[in-house]
């Protein structure tokens, strides 16, 4: 191995170390003497609720893990988003699991909880895939309740999406473990099946308080709404659990029980793992956003028996594209490559820039993946859409146009993992997060922005400068660095993998080595839901 691999593999695995603190922390959620008075009630936490529920020595994928992180500090934070959110295996059945952080402002819903949660309905939706809702909230958190409760993708959305899954045949199922109040309460109600925890489970409309202050009468929680009024009285719930666990068991023997689903048939053969050893990863990828490197050693390190089968390998040489298997899955990969390539007008391309033939043979692919009915896989590390004079009497914009037209209408599940770089129309072409992919990943390597850091300050800086001189003041060489590094600063903590991630435009960061856990989860998930319509791509300027 060269200097080069050694320093590339030391930045990268300080990247990963980074990431394993923070997820160390959040696991936390509201703090260790919040998990202590909730265990002192004879409470698990949402994690121990979750990890109990779900099967031992089976892969689970967690979304939104690193959800809210540095926003609402003016409130105390709101780590996770108040609620965990797992895709795993029940009685050897996948499904998705939603639970309440009662830790975390006593579950209260935040602007981006209720994101977070409509994201595990999508992904249920999707997929067909049971849904489980571990519920411990005090319902919306009052002072940002203008930021939760009224429009469409707000509180009200969840109950919507509980009609429409019952509507579908979903299975829901919801267990009421702790608080559930107001509007809140029509979320059990809404699932399949509900379950009540006595004495710690409660459900009503309004608590005590509000009832007394609404309409005079004196009356404590437990006789309002819990475990014995709502299973013995007002037939609410459909099961009452003596604690936690016995609640939890009741749901595994629940969806054991739960018939096989029609599958969409996507194909898969014995896995096998990379004859490239993944751990290379580290050194194969540069510590510089802007270095070259050849994005077929990455895809020989997360595809089975190390095999790639490239489709028009020597045409459109910046894209990538080809057939592998994923733990045994078929999938088509649309990958970024990083090197400068030459065409065979001798002319050379820029790894990471999307040109026109790059553009159409992807289109093709897409096509091709469509109708053979194999998953997508896109790799990105793009830095966008060639310009200049001789792009654009090219037709850059015609052939990018159809590349981004195949991405919004293909019907096989899609899967997007950011790798490095995801500058500005090159992030929708490759399936960013507004294309719908099945779930979108990044790596602790990646940055997501309109463009890099260091363009976006020249810009910016340009427009600083013109607007402090039109006020009279005068631009020194050293208050000009001084103006661009606060500018660079400032954009760079938004290009950070970790300020996406907080604002859920990504499921997850994760160790690279996960990666294939992450498709293959996909992909089974995605098999759940038969494909319901035609690839038809519709008016398109060829």
């Amino acid at each position: 191995m060269d200097i080069n691999f050694n320093k590339n593999e030391d930045h990268n695995k300080l990247l990963l170390s980074e990431l394993k603190k923070r997820l160390a922390q959040v696991s936390l959620g509201g703090g260790n003497s919040r998990i202590e008075k909730q265990h002192a009630q004879g409470k698990m936490t949402a994690r121990e609720r979750i990890n109990y529920l779900l099967d031992d020595k089976k892969d689970s994928i967690e979304i939104g893990a690193l959800v809210g992180e540095g926003m609402y500090e003016e409130h105390g934070g709101c780590p996770s988003g108040g609620v965990v959110i797992k895709i795993g295996y029940i009685q050897g059945k996948q499904c998705i699991v939603v639970a309440n952080d009662a830790t975390v402002k006593a579950g209260a819903w935040f602007p981006i909880t209720g994101k977070k949660n409509l994201r595990a309905q999508e992904i249920a939706i999707e997929n067909k895939l049971p849904i489980i809702y571990l519920v411990d909230s005090a319902g919306v958190y009052l002072p940002m309740q203008d930021e939760i409760f009224p429009d469409k993708e707000h509180f009200g959305r969840i109950f919507r999406n509980n009609a429409v899954m019952s509507s579908m045949g979903i299975t829901q199922i919801a267990a009421v473990m702790g608080s559930c109040v107001a509007g809140g309460a029509y979320l059990p109600i809404m699932s399949d099946e509900a379950l009540i925890v006595d004495k710690t489970g409660s459900i009503f409309l309004a608590g005590s308080y509000l009832v007394k202050a609404a309409i005079g009468e004196d009356i404590d929680n437990e006789t309002l709404g819990g475990a014995s009024t709502h299973s013995e009285i007002s037939g609410v719930t459909d099961y009452k659990a003596k604690d936690d666990a016995d609640a939890l068991d009741t749901i595994k023997n629940i969806i054991g029980k739960i018939g096989d689903f029609d599958k969409a048939g996507y194909n898969r053969t014995a896995p096998k793992k990379p004859r490239e050893k993944t751990e290379e990863i580290f050194g194969i990828l540069p510590k510089s956003r802007s270095d070259q490197y050849d994005m077929v050693e990455i895809i020989k390190r997360l595809v089975d028996d190390s095999e790639f089968e490239q489709y028009k390998e020597g045409y459109g040489k910046t894209i990538l594209t080809g057939y592998a298997r994923i733990d045994g899955w078929a999938v088509g990969i649309i990958a970024n490559h990083r090197k400068v390539v030459k065409t065979k007008k001798g002319e050379m391309q820029f790894g990471g820039v999307i040109y026109s033939d790059s553009a159409d043979k992807a289109t093709r692919f897409i096509a091709n993946c469509n109708q053979k009915k194999i998953p997508l896989v896109f790799l990105q590390d793009v830095t966008g859409f060639m310009v200049g004079s001789k792009s654009e009497h090219g037709g850059i914009i015609k052939d990018g146009a159809k590349m981004v037209n195949a991405v919004s209408n293909s019907v096989v599940p899609k899967f997007t993992i950011v790798i490095g770089n995801s500058y500005g129309a090159g992030n929708y072409a490759m399936c960013g997060k507004a294309y719908d992919p099945r779930l979108i990943v990044v790596w602790p390597s990646a940055e997501l922005a309109v463009m890099s850091g260091n363009s976006a300050a020249k810009v910016l800086l340009q427009i600083e400068k013109a607007s402090l001189k039109k006020k009279g003041e005068e631009i020194t060489a050293e208050k000009e660095k001084q103006l661009f590094d606060k500018i660079k600063n400032r954009y760079d903590n938004q290009v950070s993998p970790y300020y996406a991630a907080a604002r859920l435009w990504t499921d997850a960061i994760i160790d690279p080595r996960d990666t294939r856990k992450w498709i293959s989860m996909g992909i089974e998930a995605a098999n759940h839901a038969p494909i319901e319509k035609p690839f038809n791509m519709g008016v398109l300027q060829v």
